[in-house]
């Protein structure tokens, strides 16, 4: 079996072809780095996103058909849209957004709950509020939201599935500390909608026909870019541990089948996620997170011109 493997970044995107021996071939990149207007805010055109994913696919698809579309992704980056014209109601923001952290200390101190805002709870209660002047048409049946690769199934899939996986969802701050469904007294407080949030499948198995590329090959996995690396690691068994380097720096150690007791951030900053799911069975993980890593280099070689190139 031969696999369409699509990887959207936070700064760049690619996409790549699977051989039936797990070899990689095809393998096209572009960069797609955000936009920060001011400081503390992350946005994205999330249209030139998908459009970019769709060119790298098409490139990578060169080679022959595929038999399944794997996606893995930058994950609580936030995208709202409205799904009579599949268009974005404002700029997508990226989980490094800052914007809400107001919202999330009120969120704790008027409620109890432990938000951050690095996670996409209140970057889409922002986007309702700020993109949309008319407060009745906020509930709305035609505004849609999700995370990265809610998006971009939605586009492969040419608006038949909105979906998310459990790796993505339980990133979000929406779900409840299993991360198995969308957590009403959280989206209740955010003044959030439930039908306008995806369904949550398992981050294996079937989800739909990417009819936008040729051939409509079956959309068979989405996961968390984190989790993808952590089980790509081979680390399944229980403390075994992986740090990535990327945009951020993100630690993870696989804890097992075992589901957390609470979604809450602990004392050291390390908090519980979904590792994958399948077969409706979960396996969980948990994380700490950086900020900012590649991105700094970024920022020394293009904002202080203290370097030429990323490699120096």
């Amino acid at each position: 079996m031969r696999s369409l493997v699509i990887d959207v970044g936070t700064s760049g995107l690619r996409a790549a072809v699977v051989e039936a021996d797990a070899s990689v071939s095809n393998l096209h990149y572009e960069e797609c780095a955000p936009h920060s207007p001011v400081g503390g805010l992350v946005e994205f055109d999330a249209v030139a996103m998908y459009t970019a994913v769709k060119r790298v696919s098409l490139l990578a698809l060169q080679s022959g058909p595929v038999q399944s579309v794997g996606i893995t992704n930058q994950r609580a980056s936030a995208v709202a849209w409205r799904a009579s014209t599949g268009q974005p109601i404002g700029p997508a923001i990226g989980w490094q957004d800052l914007r809400t952290v107001g919202e999330c200390i009120m969120a704790r101190a008027e409620h109890g709950f432990t938000l951050a805002p690095n996670q996409s709870a209140t970057k889409y209660a922002w986007m309702l509020a700020n993109y949309i002047a008319d407060e009745s048409e906020r509930s709305s049946d035609d505004i849609l939201m999700g995370t990265v690769e809610s998006w971009i199934v939605w586009n492969l899939t040419q608006g038949k599935h909105h979906v998310t996986d459990h790796t993505n969802a339980a990133v979000t701050g929406l779900t409840v500390p299993t991360g198995t469904a969308w957590n009403q007294n959280v989206i209740d407080v955010l003044k959030l909608h439930t039908h306008q949030l995806p369904r949550i499948v398992d981050t294996m198995g079937y989800i739909g026909d990417a009819t936008d590329l040729p051939g409509a090959p079956p959309i068979h996995a989405m996961v968390g870019d984190q989790q993808g690396s952590l089980v790509g690691q081979g680390c399944i068994s229980p403390g075994m541990t992986k740090i990535t380097f990327g945009t951020g720096g993100m630690l993870n150690v696989f804890t097992g089948d075992r589901a957390p007791d609470s979604a809450r951030r602990n004392e050291g900053g390390t908090f519980p996620i979904v590792a994958f799911s399948n077969n409706g069975a979960l396996s969980y993980a948990t994380e700490a997170i950086m900020l900012s890593a590649g991105t700094n280099i970024e920022w020394l070689r293009d904002d202080m011109g203290l370097i030429s190139s990323s490699s120096e």
